[in-house]
């Protein structure tokens, strides 16, 4: 498991953000985006971000679902961009619908001699504008990050940017994003990937995933929680294709178990049991342990923990609490079952995730701030009876 942040890395103030429109971009994936970073929400408590919409090449920019978009400001805007964002564009742009007649297929190695150019420097199959190219390759030299939804990771791929890098895209796509490019080391498997300064994520949805990532990484849990709060959605899905952190949203479900995972949210403090759950649900235990993975794709256990997790992550982020009262009301019990979970789910100590988000000064006292060297034996809070 990769820790929540890479050793060297200089924090950001994430306070600027470009997203590029391309000719045929996909609505929703540009959304995603505008709707993370591009939303005033101040009047809760939640930074505002200088937010742009930048055109990547000359017009008209057509939206693959039928309408024209008009973009405010050019390539010179991501210059000074904390992150730029890169989403989706048609199949047939990137020349991925092998379908039409007439097409080409994509040229393994990309670059230059991939797709043709048209008249105005508009691509037919798969090659971007050179001056966009340039500028994603400076802004990752000098530290911004590049983020992209979903096959937008062929822009980045063009620009040289998954070179020797960990990557993903939407699933129908991985197979060409690796023949294209093959220095690319491409998962399939996963929501989205963290190569920093390069954040690439999987199709659609898996870009809210994505940019509440990097938000949480910035700017820590209480401005991803209530960003996605806000737009109703996880702070991450739980699943193996998550890369960095396996956590659902508390009552993410809205099937049968909606009520019981809002309860289970309020109580995290407290020792629980599937047969408390099972018989909150009216159902038996093995009916319970089985619904719950149906709904929310995870166990009751796993659930639980990472609910917990969570929380303590907020606490060591916004509190001066001991990591043992920590560990108490998150429902951990002691720091050493804290620790222990925080290092399996995270890569890192409870004191090392406190000093990343609030310096050296935030360790509590000597209790806090050694290892511990003895762990004792994981005790699980929910013992999941087998399905």
């Amino acid at each position: 498991m990769t820790s929540c942040q890479p050793a060297g890395h200089t924090r950001i103030m994430l306070k600027n953000v470009a997203v590029v429109v391309l000719d045929r971009i996909e609505a929703f994936e540009l959304g995603v985006v505008c709707e993370v970073f591009g939303i005033d929400r101040t009047d809760e408590g939640l930074p505002a971000y200088d937010f742009a919409v930048a055109a990547g090449e000359p017009g008209p920019i057509r939206c693959n679902q039928g309408f024209t978009i008009q973009a405010p400001h050019g390539l010179d805007r991501l210059e000074q961009a904390d992150l730029i964002a890169v989403p989706a564009v048609s199949d047939r742009r990137l020349g991925l619908d092998h379908r039409i007649p007439g097409l080409a297929p994509p040229v393994p190695g990309g670059g230059a001699a991939a797709g043709s150019w048209r008249p105005g420097g508009r691509a037919d199959s798969g090659q971007f504008p050179e001056p966009l190219l340039a500028a994603l390759r400076r802004a990752a030299d000098r530290g911004a990050w590049v983020l992209s939804v979903c096959s937008g990771v062929f822009v980045l791929g063009e620009a040289g940017l998954l070179d020797g890098r960990r990557c993903t895209t939407h699933w129908r796509h991985s197979e060409d994003l690796a023949r294209r490019y093959p220095t690319a080391r491409v998962d399939p498997g996963v929501l989205y990937v963290d190569e920093q300064p390069v954040i690439t994520s999987a199709g659609t949805a898996a870009g809210i995933d994505a940019c509440l990532h990097l938000v949480r990484k910035e700017q820590g849990s209480r401005v991803a929680n209530g960003i996605a709060r806000r737009m109703v959605v996880p702070p991450h899905r739980d699943g193996g294709q998550a890369q960095y952190i396996d956590r659902p949203l508390a009552g993410n479900s809205g099937g049968s178990l909606a009520e019981v995972l809002h309860w289970m949210a309020a109580h995290l403090g407290q020792p629980l049991t599937v047969t408390e759950l099972a018989a909150r649900a009216h159902m038996s235990p093995r009916t319970f342990a089985r619904r719950f993975v149906q709904e929310t794709g995870t166990t009751p256990l796993r659930w639980l923990t990472s609910q917990r997790i969570l929380l303590a992550q907020q606490f060591l982020e916004e509190s001066d609490e001991t990591v043992d009262a920590i560990a108490e009301q998150a429902g951990f019990g002691n720091a050493a079952t804290l620790r222990h979970h925080f290092r399996a789910w995270r890569d890192t100590t409870p004191d090392s995730y406190r000093r990343l988000f609030r310096g050296p000064a935030a360790l509590s006292g000597p209790a806090d701030a050694g290892a511990v060297r003895g762990l004792a034996p994981e005790r699980d809070p929910v013992p999941v009876p087998a399905a």
